[in-house]
């Protein structure tokens, strides 16, 4: 029996989580062992997961679609692009819930079971640029990294934000433009509230109105632009970066520009698969509220 999901990535119907807990042990992520009295089907494999603006400690963090996320997406390589943890807003006001805990603790638990877990930090997570070529619990602490796809092309992987403009020359201006952007998130809460009582799916405000806004469209564009550049001037075939929240896969003057998204509006991630292919994947639906639960099955109107 599956859930029913978005038809860009489909997954098996997730255990109960009486059953998912029964043993009552491992890391506090719910999703210890069971034993062979349940049959619970594995997760899909992969040979790179890119992740990127979770924003760990905001109340805009989607959390739960994350750990839900990883559960069921194994891969040899996991890399976390960036804005992992919200420092900047964990220096105004603590949101630090029970699911930011789980997801810390999911990644770790990759990382003691054999996945190799690379963390390029962002600018709201720029505090771990000063642990850079350290490892923590299993994770490799990196400036930047190369990525090289199981059919042969170099990629670079950066956040991005050190190709943005605004946060080089006035950061004053990125830090007002992040309280507008959080306010606009909290709006989106109460807009998805009123949607999910009215049925309809998931859907971001804030993501809509930054891409009607022509001043917006022509920033992404310039990012865009910097980040081909700086791969092309290197001899890199492409570039993996986050930092705008716009997922996007595609080709600009010869060289792969691919952005994994974010986990507080379009809940994406890019992976690899056995034969080097790219795709983004989406991950909106939990499955039934009977399954896993109210708190996560109401997750997409939660901020």
């Amino acid at each position: 029996m599956n859930a029913p999901l978005n038809p860009s990535f489909v997954r098996s119907l997730p255990p109960s989580r009486a059953d998912r807990d029964h043993d009552g042990g491992g890391d506090g992520d719910g999703d210890e062992d069971t034993g062979g009295d349940v049959d619970i089907a594995a997760p899909h494999r992969h040979r790179t997961i890119w992740i990127s603006d979770v924003h760990l400690g905001t109340a805009g963090c989607k959390a739960d679609f994350l750990l839900d996320f990883l559960r069921w997406n194994d891969s040899e390589t996991l890399y976390l692009v960036g804005d992992i943890i919200d420092g900047w807003q964990l220096k105004k006001g603590w949101t630090w819930r029970q699911s930011h805990n789980d997801v810390v603790q999911k990644i770790l638990r990759k990382a003691r079971k054999g996945t190799r877990v690379i963390y390029v930090p962002g600018n709201h997570d720029e505090f771990a640029r000063g642990y850079v070529e350290h490892a923590f619990g299993g994770i490799d602490v990196v400036y930047e990294s190369t990525h090289v796809t199981a059919d042969g092309r170099r990629l670079l992987v950066t956040h991005g934000d050190l190709f943005d403009g605004v946060i080089r020359h006035a950061k004053w201006l990125a830090h007002l433009g992040d309280s507008l952007y959080t306010f606009a998130l909290a709006l989106n809460h109460w807009v998805n509230r009123a949607r999910v009582r009215m049925g309809f799916p998931y859907w971001s405000l804030s993501q809509y109105l930054k891409h009607k806004v022509k001043n917006a469209v022509s920033f992404i564009a310039d990012y865009e632009h910097a980040l081909i550049n700086e791969a092309r001037r290197r001899g890199f075939d492409g570039v993996v970066c986050g930092h705008i929240h716009k997922a996007e896969i595609r080709m600009i003057d010869g060289i792969l520009y691919c952005n994994d998204g974010d986990w507080v509006e379009s809940l994406t991630a890019l992976v690899e698969d056995q034969a080097g292919r790219l795709e983004i994947v989406e991950w909106k639906t939990m499955g039934p509220r009977d399954e896993i639960g109210a708190s996560a099955a109401d997750a997409s109107a939660l901020a």
